[in-house]
């Protein structure tokens, strides 16, 4: 069969790179440049450049492609930087094959790749084969840097490189979920990685014969039972609809060639009822990006031809009409784009089948493509699979490149600040005489927060809360703001601790003019807490506009944060109930803010950092400068950028930008476990496995040895029942998906109902209360702060052989659950 010549797509970025060789390379109708021309973009220790016909290469090879005959060879962190001309999705195309040369055997190396936003490949090691790999990445910098980190005690490689334009419509902005069914938004953002791109039905079509130079493979391997599917192929028939699918979504051979059911095979045409299926492998634990290439060479009628196609189990287009797509028109184009939910086993299945509507049993299919897409943290792989790079010289290099960028950043850092106090001190003038109005939440408007001083030298505590305070009572509150009274430091500035006229303590948050976090969360802390009250909310006093000051005065919280409590600090340890009475005080606040108005209000920001304790230990949520009004009754969520912190971001929020109530409900249950691990959530300095302290606790509680990583400090002081309801209620919480997730108020029922099991004893039975409590633990576990990389493996997961923590499935209840309302 021949192939249509395409030329189709120009690029506006071109690199094509045929690495360690000495001259250009032409492959097909595209020339791949010699190494030295591409030095310019190359960041790296030494020069390497291996040759396949050495006499010291002991492997026969059988491939006879000029790409891999040569190689360039990196024994410590190297890095491509390639100039960028058009921002947008670019591919990636990475070229592979191992040989040997003189002392390195290529089929042994391991590393990874990645760029300055995505981790590509990790721990890395390339078959004995031809092996390319495919990425697609939103690039929105003047350069794209691809990063090349050996394992320490390994080298990396690469054959050949190549980087190019994607056109805008390649890709669109949403793509439909089926579990559960709706719209995975901002797909712009996303990297993905190809893991099949198959043509139905045809031949396998090469990078000439494809505008944007993909290779399609023909779709035989896959297919469960060949001998349900029958191929056909009507490929001059085709059509390109206007403002549909385009050569470059996918080439004519792929809408012209098609998989159908080969109804010969039931003995029964008339009521066939099969199905074709294609299975393909996947990593567990990432999400996938699935586009199908329809177009109806097989009807000879439109609108008579409908079908079912489904991905595993479930069916994602049930009693499909292609006709009513395509204006009823036959051999039109067509693409359908779906996001999977996080894949659970390590197959994906795509199923063709009968529909009862149809006016006969058929079914096809074209084309398909199969992309992981990355996860929460950037990355197209498992974190725990990410090599580093221990090369002393490396490190040098970075240090020289850090030192030079931070004192770059902090010149250019004073000149902007200095521009912006003079354009400030101009906005002052002009704003002297007005004062700012918070808006209420629920639409109207508050009252002005108006000065009451007269004055302005005194305040009291008696004073009316919420008013404008006056800049002179700050000062004097706070010794002019001497350093010596700092009791914190955050994104937004210090925090000092004051006192009034009438001995009130209080603590005065001072805006830094330099802080990210500027007047637009200044304005929503004060409009949220001027309307709160709760006993687990801190309490606004007031706060300060004054000479450009953006200054917040609350109550003063004697013990500080409950991060303090926990690590990092000479502060006593809190006991089990001390610590489950302060996550029962801060579920109650959120649970207030979720459902006390006409719109939920969502934190955004949930931490052990913003959840203070008073002189009694009593727990009250703080710092509502990321707060957000939530979705209207009949909406499910807030679409808006994506802000938090590190380590408590609800991954759903991050993927796909919406925002809901269960997004507080994942930060909180990741405290949940810095609370009874007392640790951080995020620690570079351990073992790879141990750094994520959400996914490390979720290993363990799905194992049911939670038991096993808890703080020391409560070892023999925990009944198991109390921390079995503590673990299953943080599990539920780390829910992938949000509406997995319980509501505040069952997060509340089930943390009091902890308590009252960990108080559960009976009296004046010594044995009783003792007998059932969690044993001491393993040192090995638990003494997680002092281990070294060289005994992680034997620190994993202590002396018993637990290395295999998959196939646990995740509670699928969430037990004595009650209305929680007004609680």
């Amino acid at each position: 069969m021949g192939f249509l010549c395409v030329s189709g797509f120009t690029p506006t970025d071109n690199y094509l790179i045929n690495c360690g060789s000495s001259k250009d390379t032409n492959i097909g109708n595209r020339v791949f440049v010699a190494d030295k021309s591409a030095t310019k973009f190359l960041s790296t220790s030494q020069d390497i450049l291996a040759d396949i016909i050495t006499p010291s290469n002991s492997i026969t090879k059988s491939n006879d492609s000029p790409l891999y005959q040569t190689a360039r060879i990196f024994t410590q962190k190297s890095s491509y930087k390639l100039p960028i001309a058009k921002s947008g999705r670019h591919w990636i195309r990475l070229y592979f094959y191992p040989f040997v040369y003189k002392t390195y055997d290529m089929s042994l190396s391991r590393f990874s790749i990645s760029t300055q936003q995505n981790v590509l490949l990790g721990n890395f090691s390339p078959k004995n084969n031809v092996t390319v790999k495919e990425f697609s990445v939103n690039v929105t910098t003047k350069d794209l840097v691809i990063m090349f980190s050996p394992l320490s005690y390994s080298f990396a490689y690469i054959n050949a490189l190549e980087v190019m334009s994607v056109p805008d419509s390649l890709i669109t902005e949403d793509a439909s979920t089926f579990d559960p069914p709706g719209v995975f938004s901002n797909m712009h953002a996303q990297a993905l990685e190809t893991v099949a791109r198959v043509n139905m039905g045809g031949p396998a079509i090469s990078f000439e014969n494809d505008t944007l130079w993909r290779n399609w493979v023909t779709d035989r391997s896959y297919l469960t039972q060949p001998d349900f599917a029958k191929s056909v192929s009507k490929i001059g028939s085709v059509k390109y609809p206007s403002g549909g699918a385009t050569s470059d979504i996918a080439p004519q051979t792929v809408y012209g060639t098609a998989t159908k059911m080969n109804v010969d095979a039931s003995g029964n045409d008339a009521s066939a009822n099969f199905n074709v299926t294609w299975a393909f492998d996947v990593e567990q634990g990432f999400q996938y990006f699935i586009r199908l290439h329809l177009c109806d060479i097989v009807a000879t009628a439109a609108n008579q031809l409908l079908f079912n196609i489904y991905v595993d189990s479930l069916n994602v287009a049930a009693d499909f009409d292609l006709s009513s797509k395509v204006q009823s028109r036959l051999a039109n184009a067509y693409y359908m784009d779906f996001v999977t939910p996080l894949a659970k086993s390590n197959k994906i299945s795509i199923s063709i089948g009968p529909s009862s509507k149809s006016a006969y049993p058929d079914a096809f299919l074209n084309g398909l493509e199969l992309l992981k897409l990355n996860n929460s943290r950037g990355s197209l792989a498992d974190v725990s699979s990410v090599p580093t790079s221990s090369s002393s010289g490396s490190k040098k290099n970075i240090g020289v490149i850090v030192g030079v960028i931070i004192g770059i950043t902090l010149v250019l850092l004073m000149v902007g600040v200095l521009f912006c106090m003079h354009r400030r001190r101009k906005q002052e003038q002009l704003r002297l005489s007005k004062s700012w109005v918070p808006l209420s939440i629920t639409g109207g408007m508050s009252h002005t927060m108006g000065s009451k001083y007269s004055n302005g030298t005194t305040i009291s505590a008696a004073s009316n809360m919420s008013y404008r305070i006056p800049f002179v009572a700050l000062q004097e509150a706070t010794k002019n703001f001497d350093e010596s009274l700092v009791i914190g430091i955050g994104g937004f500035g210090k925090v000092f601790k004051g006192g009034l006229s009438d001995g009130t303590k209080i603590a005065v948050k001072r805006g830094n003019p330099s802080s990210q976090q500027g007047l637009r969360e200044f304005q929503t802390e004060i409009e949220m807490l001027s309307q709160f009250r709760h006993r687990h909310l801190v309490s606004l006093i007031g706060y300060c506009d004054e000479k450009n000051e953006m200054i917040l005065v609350y109550e003063y919280m004697e013990n500080g944060t409950l991060k303090g409590h926990l690590y990092n600090s000479d502060m006593p340890s809190m006991s089990w109930k001390q610590r489950l009475e302060i996550c029962i005080g801060s579920a109650r606040g959120l649970h207030y803010l979720h459902t006390s108005y006409a719109k939920a209000v969502i934190h955004r920001d949930v931490k052990s950092a913003n959840i203070l304790l008073d002189e009694n230990l009593m727990a009250k949520v703080a710092d509502f400068g990321l707060s957000k009004a939530g979705p209207e009754l009949d909406q499910t969520h807030v679409s808006t950028a994506v802000k938090g912190s590190f380590g408590y971001l609800d991954p759903e929020y991050f993927r796909r930008q919406q925002l809901t109530e269960k997004s507080d409900v994942y930060s909180f249950g990741v405290v949940l476990f810095e609370v009874l691990c007392a640790r951080p959530v995020i620690d570079p300095s351990l073992p790879r496995e141990m750094v994520n302290l959400a996914e490390w606790a979720m290993k363990w509680q799905k194992k049911g040895q939670l038991e096993q990583i808890i703080d020391p400090k409560l070892a023999g002081k925990i009944r198991p029942d109390s921390l079995r309801k503590f673990g299953e209620t943080a599990e539920k919480c780390l829910a992938d998906f949000g509406v997995d997730r319980p509501s505040m108020g069952d997060v509340l029922w089930n943390l009091e109902y902890a308590l009252q099991l960990q108080e559960a004893v009976i009296q004046d039975d010594p044995d009783e209360n003792s007998s059932n409590l969690i044993g001491e633990l393993s040192p090995q576990v638990n003494d997680f702060s002092h281990v070294d990389a060289a005994t992680a493996s034997t620190v994993r997961f202590g002396a018993s052989n637990l290395d295999d923590l998959s196939g646990v499935s995740m509670s699928k209840v969430f037990s004595q659950l009650v209305k929680s309302e007004g609680r």
